[in-house]
């Protein structure tokens, strides 16, 4: 492992720990958590709006 890997590394480990534990870490967690939960409905909304649109497509006939 040369400088530069050992240096990334550890800067990674020191920014997982301020993630964890540093000011204002529960106030990520909840705002990673939201956007989780924002992500998934707009999926699930934009798979249900495509369903409805082929299944009336289909049913035109």
């Amino acid at each position: 492992m040369d400088i530069k890997e050992e240096l990334d590394a550890r800067v990674k480990r020191l920014e997982n720990f301020v993630e964890d534990r540093g000011l204002f870490s529960e106030k990520l967690k909840k705002a990673k958590k939201a956007q989780r939960n924002l992500n998934a409905a707009i999926f699930l909304g934009s798979l249900i709006t495509v369903a409805g649109i082929a299944i009336w497509a289909l049913s035109r006939d």
